[in-house]
């Protein structure tokens, strides 16, 4: 059976070139196109569609309120259809926490030639959130915000540690060092919320963190920005050279890779714009080998809910180097692409619901930490 879909969208251009670039693939249907959520309401009641692809803007209700009512009374898996832009950037970040499945930006010039580019992202996008677990795509909860009682203690020690490069000059000392662990995490379809709530779970005094999404460009900044007001972390877009602090969390720019350098008793975040990897870049694979290379035994990794089997081998590469490794669960994933395939060649030692794996990263740090007395590096704890 046809994977059948119904596209809503305010541009009659947009209606149609979707429709178009999505029946060449004959294993799917459109079954309608609705210029509305008004409209979209009573096509969805007609003709039960498999999948959705929802624009942000609209007229009448914006794309947002009419997602939440539809996660609320029926939820289907959804398809973002965005700008690159800071604001269609935040409100798709948005949209995946209400439960959107996963996104596609449409280029901002020549609209023809770009969408003919991204024809092929989009079919996959769309077949694979039709095998979508929506009962875990309900909007989670706010994320825990710090005491405001410690925050004023903390704001006192991160003055005395100074300059923190392009994290600013907020931290105080912790008890890990970067030379005792680094954790490294993964993902693709349904990760942006994935990696939230498992950064969420995690202390502030937690090894520092090298984050692999597949993101496109204009998306990665927002997301780190979005991750730093969350979560108790200090959460950026890595820059080229940044050294990997405690405490701090490094996303990967969306169209370029990110890696691991280690230099004597500290670690460096590399930026590289090679040739995609697994079709990927930021690659989940080029990151892990790289951790594997860098860190072996010391690293901890995690490869969350997406599509494909990007990161499986490279963390294959992790375990085979002595790192501790998990993957996702399928009951809790979006899409049980990436970490299934890595179960399937034996390179998670765990396979564990997103709600554990945050407590499963600092038991395995715990396992193998050095006394606080040897630490050679001192980090930074977000306020």
């Amino acid at each position: 059976m046809p994977v059948r879909v119904l596209v809503v969208d305010d541009s009659a251009l947009m209606r149609r070139m979707l429709r178009e670039i999505l029946t060449s693939d004959p294993e799917i249907e459109v079954v309608a196109a609705a210029p509305d959520p008004l409209v979209a309401r009573e096509l969805i009641k007609r003709h039960n569609p498999d999948v959705l692809t929802l624009d942000v803007e609209m007229p009448h209700m914006t794309g947002l309120v009419f997602l939440k009512n539809l996660m609320r009374l029926r939820p289907m898996p959804v398809v973002m259809v965005s700008s690159l832009t800071q604001r269609g950037a935040e409100t798709t970040l948005d949209a995946m926490s209400l439960g959107a499945v996963d996104f596609v930006a449409k280029p901002q010039i020549d609209l023809a030639a770009g969408l003919d580019n991204l024809a092929a992202e989009i079919i996959r996008k769309v077949k694979s959130a039709a095998t979508a677990r929506v009962s875990h795509l309900n909007p989670r909860p706010e994320a825990r915000s710090p005491d405001a009682r410690s925050i004023e203690a903390l704001a006192e020690g991160a003055r005395s540690h100074g300059s923190l490069g392009s994290f600013g000059d907020r931290g105080t000392a912790n008890t890990f060092s970067t030379t005792d662990k680094l954790l490294a995490i993964g993902a693709s379809t349904g990760g942006t919320e994935a990696i939230r709530e498992v950064l969420e779970r995690l202390p502030g005094d937690a090894p520092g963190i090298v984050i692999a999404q597949h993101i496109p460009a204009a998306f990665s900044g927002p997301f780190a920005a979005r991750l730093d007001r969350t979560t108790p972390l200090r959460v950026a877009e890595a820059k080229d050279g940044d050294r990997i602090l405690p405490g701090h969390a490094y996303v990967a720019p969306g169209g370029r890779h990110l890696s691991v350098e280690r230099s004597g008793a500290r670690w460096h975040c590399r930026l590289s714009d090679g040739p995609p990897v697994n079709q990927h870049r930021p690659s989940v694979d080029f990151l892990f080998e790289s951790v594997a290379r860098a860190a072996g035994g010391n690293a901890v990794a995690a490869l969350l809910t997406g599509m494909g089997d990007d990161g499986a081998r490279g963390l294959k590469a992790l375990r085979e180097a002595g790192a501790s490794t998990m993957a996702q669960d399928e009951a809790t994933s979006v899409v049980w692409g990436m970490p299934g395939s890595a179960v399937k060649l034996g390179a998670a030692e765990q396979v564990l619901p997103l709600e554990r794996i945050a407590a499963a990263l600092m038991q395995a740090v715990r396992n193998r930490a050095v006394p606080a007395s040897e630490n050679l590096l001192a980090g930074a704890q977000k306020p």
